[in-house]
């Protein structure tokens, strides 16, 4: 019995440990996920032009960091401009951002597309990112934004 205690204690921790974003700085030139370049990225604010003409555009793209999921690091919300923001998700959840990233440029690699999120996804979010619980109660309506699924993401400044 005391064994299964210990190896459950140890578990546990295990999980919580990796259950954190990564650690580090983020500088200029840090990658996280496949390899990208800065060469031919555009600024974000164009990417709502151009779903406007196709559901998904692949692209390269620059912005600034919001937010990030202080969780595990699995999305990021960027800037398009002073009023809306994009999420992103990481493509096959195969990588993850430190919250160093908060306040960064960013050029990344992404399907956009616009999606329309429920109440309850938005509310699940707002709990990752640790709002009060009178602002998630406040999630009412469905919202439709700009998703993007990165495949890599590199440190601008």
């Amino acid at each position: 019995m005391k064994k299964l205690s210990i190896l459950s204690a140890f578990l546990l921790l295990s999980a919580v440990a990796l259950c954190q974003p990564p650690k580090g700085d983020a500088k200029p030139g840090d990658k996280y996920g496949e390899i990208t370049s800065i060469e031919g990225a555009v600024d974000i604010a164009q990417i709502p032009g151009e779903l406007e003409k196709k559901s998904t555009v692949n692209t390269k793209i620059r912005a600034k960091v919001l937010d990030v999921c202080p969780q595990k690091g699995c999305w990021i919300s960027l800037a398009i401009n002073d009023s809306t923001e994009a999420f992103v998700k990481m493509k096959d959840y195969a990588f993850f951002a430190p919250l160093a990233l908060i306040g960064k440029t960013v050029v990344l690699d992404a399907k956009a597309s616009y999606k329309t999120i429920s109440v309850e996804e938005l509310k699940h979010y707002a709990e990752d990112a640790n709002k009060p619980q009178a602002e998630i109660d406040a999630i009412k309506q469905p919202k439709k934004e700009v998703r993007l699924l990165a495949s890599g993401i590199q440190v601008v400044e």
